[in-house]
């Protein structure tokens, strides 16, 4: 084993993040792709939106890849849908969220490239969207998250 692969590992962590009813679970992170890339499937039960705020990232691309169901995404204003086999990537600085609006579950692949971002970001949003118990986070703390993490919230008329 050479010095660069002796740390390399598969399925970096079996850990499943809920975030009310969504749920994130890494495959790839920053610490294993030499920050390279980070990749997470997203589950989405059938009619949920983003509990966290409209947002942007300035430091990454996010990539997104359809498995099962349909996601709709809103990039900048525009609706675009993303079903099995089908990709978006979305560019730094684009305003956007996403919602499910038909009633099938859905997972898509996301894939953050550099790899700004890893699991810490999600267990503490977790934290906000599962203390709300079904109600609206407190905005104010997830946005105090997400900006610690790299993520802007859109201003409030962006939301949808």
């Amino acid at each position: 084993m050479t010095e660069q692969t002796a740390g390399v590992r598969v399925n970096p962590s079996d850990e499943t993040i809920r975030l009310g009813p969504l749920a994130v679970r890494f495959l790839l992170t920053g610490e294993n792709s030499m920050g390279s890339i980070a990749a997470f499937e997203v589950l989405v039960p059938g009619a949920q939106r983003l509990a966290a705020p409209a947002h942007s990232h300035d430091h990454y691309e996010e990539t997104i890849y359809g498995i099962d169901g349909v996601l709709t995404w809103t990039v900048d204003g525009k609706q675009i849908d993303v079903g099995p086999g089908q990709a978006l990537c979305i560019p730094r600085g684009a305003i956007h969220r996403f919602d499910n609006n038909g009633t099938e579950d859905v997972k898509a692949l996301c894939v953050i490239t550099p790899a700004a971002i890893g699991p810490q970001f999600f267990r503490e949003a977790s934290e906000v969207v599962n203390a709300a118990a079904g109600g609206p986070p407190d905005l104010v703390k997830m946005a105090e998250i997400m900006r610690r993490h790299g993520l802007t919230p859109a201003p409030h008329a962006a939301h949808r």
